[in-house]
């Protein structure tokens, strides 16, 4: 009976399946596809990293700068310092910015300074955002290499040399991007950024490298060649994400960016929904914005190597909109009578759904595999991530609908300044005493 009305759809009921199987086949195709590529990626160059268990060495051994770009960063500014003067490179310097910070951060970097040779300060008098940070220490330093992290970022030991050795064998290499984990875990929400940035943001890096160009360094820990980022403009001021923009730039320029995932990088990331709602969005808004401005690379043979790149960007947002169309026309459903083109009668996932949530299991169970090398005992979050689509997937979802248009409308003649994010309820309980 069921494929017998299969036969007799109306043109109505095949456009809303149209729409449906595009919801459901899409996340499911991308998915089987980062498995791919980040298996192997790991197979191919990972697995030899591994079984060495030692970071590269050198015979001689770059100048490197490490910038650090700060605003209202007195709660972490000495942790992150500290971690930085205890790393194991032999030859490299730190430039702190102070940009505009209303707190201590300012005497806080300056108390370092005159401590210790290796650090440098430049205080910035108003907010000027953290592209103009990154430009002004870039345009202080002497050295060809930087390493880029945030200041409420710590450093592996050994992360330098791990990003270096790309510049070392790769002239074309502009940029390197690292390996983010996350340090605050007291809630779900850390919990499950914890499988994310595993699964989700490492894996996709990983396949990404694999099948010819990189979406976006980690802007909390990247390293860029200091010539390249000349060549391109540096980083810019008005892109509500900077770390998207200049890794556009330096692609569609024919440079290399590759990822580290040995170059380990403990961040902190947002604990409460509002917090990580904003962040998603802000995410989303500046993945729109470089769509906005990179329309042009189709009439270009030569930055074919991002085509794809764009086009599974176009697709997420579209997916996104999708998403949302089908819940609203269900929720107008249940009140007034749509057209038979538009209606649909239940959204609670079937056999697909069990599909969805089974390769999702996969892909974490993959991912965290892969990264158990990064972090011991990373398996116990395994089994909080059967709650991930559900509530990252609708963040996700929403924060593009609203990002898309706030780039489309944004006046993109004004800088792209600082606003104190959330960083997990330690953070908030600090502020609050």
């Amino acid at each position: 009976m069921h494929l017998l009305n299969l036969t007799i759809e109306t043109p109505g009921s095949s456009f809303i399946q149209g729409i449906m199987a595009f919801a459901f086949y899409y996340p499911l195709f991308m998915a089987y596809l980062w498995m791919i590529g980040g298996l192997y990626y790991y197979f191919h160059w990972e697995k030899k990293d591994k079984d060495s268990h030692k970071p590269p060495y050198f015979n001689d051994y770059p100048a490197v700068t490490v910038v650090v770009p700060c605003h209202n960063e007195g709660l972490h500014a000495y942790e992150t310092i500290d971690g930085l003067l205890d790393l194991d490179y032999p030859n490299y310097e730190i430039i702190a910015v102070n940009d505009g910070s209303k707190d201590d951060t300012g005497k806080i970097l300056d108390d370092i300074a005159s401590k210790h040779q290796k650090v440098r300060v430049i205080h910035l008098a108003t907010n000027q955002g953290k592209a103009m940070g990154l430009k002004m220490a870039t345009l202080m330093s002497q050295n060809e290499f930087l390493v880029c992290i945030d200041g409420d970022a710590i450093l592996d030991k050994d992360c330098i040399t791990w990003m270096i050795r790309h510049f070392i064998s790769g002239p074309r290499v502009g940029a390197v991007t690292g390996n983010p984990r996350i340090r605050n875990r007291s809630t779900i929400l850390g919990k499950l950024q914890v499988g994310e940035f595993s699964s989700i943001i490492g894996l996709i890096k990983r396949a990404q490298r694999i099948y010819g160009r990189i979406f976006t360094v980690s802007g909390v820990v990247a390293a860029f060649r200091k010539s390249a980022l000349h060549q391109v403009g540096y980083w810019s001021t008005n892109m509500i994400t900077e770390d998207i923009d200049i890794s556009w730039k330096l692609q569609t320029n024919h440079y290399e960016i590759r990822y580290e995932p040995n170059a380990i990088c403990w961040i902190l990331m947002p604990e409460t929904l509002k917090g990580l709602f904003k962040q998603r969005t802000r995410w989303a808004q500046g993945g729109a914005e470089v769509l906005l401005k990179y329309a042009d690379i189709f009439s270009s043979w030569r930055k074919r190597r991002m085509w794809m790149v764009y086009i599974e960007l176009v697709t997420s947002i579209i997916w996104a909109y999708v998403i949302v169309a089908i819940f609203a026309l269900w929720l107008l459903g249940n009140f007034i009578t749509l057209p038979e083109t538009l209606r649909i009668r239940d959204i609670l996932p079937g056999w697909n759904g069990v599909i969805l949530a089974f390769t999702c299991l996969i892909q974490f169970a993959v991912s965290l595999f892969i990264d158990s090398r990064y972090e011991r005992n990373i398996s116990r979050y395994y089994y909080w991530m059967i709650w991930y689509p559900m509530l990252f997937w609708m963040i996700s979802t929403v924060s593009s609908v609203i990002g898309f248009p706030r780039a489309v409308f944004r006046n993109k003649k004004n800088k792209a300044i600082w606003t104190s994010p959330d960083r997990g309820l330690a953070e908030k309980t600090q502020n609050e005493n």
